[in-house]
């Protein structure tokens, strides 16, 4: 009995103490996990409130303009947000600080740069367009358009923060301080009379995103003036641009991959219907999260092994990232699907329809989960182009079998076309991975890594 608490027990100490790669990388998939365990269930209950506050046809309409706002913000990053992931830990890791202030402060002016243009873009279509779209829209689309600009910011920024392995400081902000920021402003507006619709929704938007980004730039400026010495700055801007397009395709696509039915359901359904989907989507991030937490502890390791040239390390890693993935995500999804259904009657007795939508998309991110943070893998070995392709097919296959499904299927042909969509992705990202680094990255056919593969020499 004391064996079996021991050895458990000193497990955890190496996990939160030790300094070795190893324990560094599942200590910030730990403490992502956890946050967005956390964020998980304050973004539901939030989303929970707002669509009580709100009739399902505004809550629907807010949904379509938050979730278009938030891939317009990621896309006008451009990939630096993946880049400074690669760039960084590199920099560090051969002492280049000039290279290291240059890219610090030049990720951030692009990301605010780019993201401003596409804000003045999206405000002239809507001077010279607005009259062919619906009233009910227009105002919140003004308003996510505000948001561009801090929504890239924050995207920049936890970049920055991930890459030097600053969990907390990547991860709170977006998705702790926001929601609940959101939660306030909009209760607040309410309280002081305002109307329980989408502009008030999206205003309590723009509020929180501005002052959760603007907090975190300070924040991180503090911690980084600690980290990096001052001193000159150089700028290798076409190179850094040469690595980060094909990263912002893949990020791209990757982002309108994981939400395009939402807006291809509020494209051809009526916003009631937008809302039950969302609900059901939302309700099943959770397993998406454990995906997302691997990633954000995984890719500067991926990046510093392939750049060593340590395959041995690099492919013992990619084994504990499968495990900490696919198990995890599997145990979520049979936890979710049982208590499914009264988590989506919370938003209210119609969203329930959505219940079905769950069994559906487990499927596609059980298949996702089983090979791991793959595509970060291939982007950190230099292999963006190629995954940039594949994203790019994949998306165009899932709005293809969107249109097709969803007028038969409803939410349910939703569901089931970015369910398949994610299983064609599943098996191409495998046959690169084994075919271009040679690495097995699947859960169902990885052997166990060679003894001490991961201890540090």
């Amino acid at each position: 009995m004391r064996e079996f608490l021991v050895q458990p027990a000193e497990i955890l100490d190496l996990i939160f103490t030790g300094t070795d790669d190893r324990s560094v990388s599942q200590r910030i998939a730990l403490v992502a996990f956890a946050t967005r365990v956390v964020s998980a269930a304050i973004a539901y209950f939030s989303q929970v409130i707002m669509a009580r506050w709100m009739a399902d046809y505004q809550y629907g309409v807010f949904v379509v303009v938050w979730v278009g706002a938030v891939i317009m913000g990621g896309i006008a990053c451009l990939g630096v947000q993946i880049a400074v992931l690669r760039f960084v830990p590199e920099y560090l890791e051969r002492r280049e600080l000039d290279l290291l202030r240059g890219v610090i402060f030049g990720s951030r002016i692009q990301g605010l740069a780019t993201s401003t243009f596409f804000a003045v873009v999206g405000f002239a279509g809507l001077y010279a367009f607005g009259g062919s779209i619906s009233g009910t829209y227009l105002v919140p689309l003004y308003l996510g358009a505000v948001t561009l600009p801090m929504l890239a910011l924050g995207e920049i920024q936890e970049g920055l923060a991930r890459s030097f392995s600053w969990a907390n400081l990547a991860l709170w902000p977006t998705y702790i301080v926001r929601p609940l920021l959101i939660l306030v402003f909009m209760g607040a507006a309410l309280w002081y009379g305002a109307k329980p619709d989408a502009v008030t929704a999206m205003a309590a938007v723009v509020a929180a995103t501005y002052v959760t980004a603007i907090g975190q730039f300070f924040r991180l400026n503090s911690k980084m003036g600690r980290t990096v010495p001052h001193g000159p700055r150089q700028f290798l801007p076409l190179l850094w641009l040469t690595v980060a397009v094909p990263i912002f395709i893949v990020e791209g696509f990757f982002n309108l991959l994981t939400n395009v039915d939402i807006l291809i359901v509020g494209r051809l359904m009526q916003p009631e219907q937008v809302a039950i989907y969302f609900a059901a989507v939302k309700t099943m991030a959770l397993v998406h999260f454990v995906y997302f937490s691997v990633r954000a502890g995984s890719a500067q390791r991926f990046s510093k092994y392939y750049a060593a040239g340590d395959n041995v390390r690099l492919s013992a890693f990619v084994h504990d990232t499968l495990h900490w993935t696919f198990w995890p995500s599997l145990a979520m999804v049979a936890l979710l699907v049982i208590v499914g259904r009264w988590l989506l009657a919370m938003f209210g007795p119609s969203f329930v329809e959505g219940y079905p939508v769950l069994f559906i998309l487990s499927v596609g991110l059980l298949l996702r989960a089983s090979i791991g943070p793959a595509e970060t893998l291939l982007i950190m070995a230099g292999q963006q182009g190629i995954t940039s392709v594949v994203y790019a097919a994949t998306f165009f296959l899932n709005v293809s079998l969107n249109f097709f499904l969803i007028p038969h299927f409803g939410i349910n042909g939703a569901a089931t076309a970015t369910a398949i969509a994610l299983g064609a992705e599943t098996l191409v990202l495998y046959v690169l991975v084994a075919g271009r680094l040679s690495i097995n990255c699947s859960i169902l056919t990885m052997h166990k890594p060679p003894p001490g593969a991961l201890e540090v020499p």
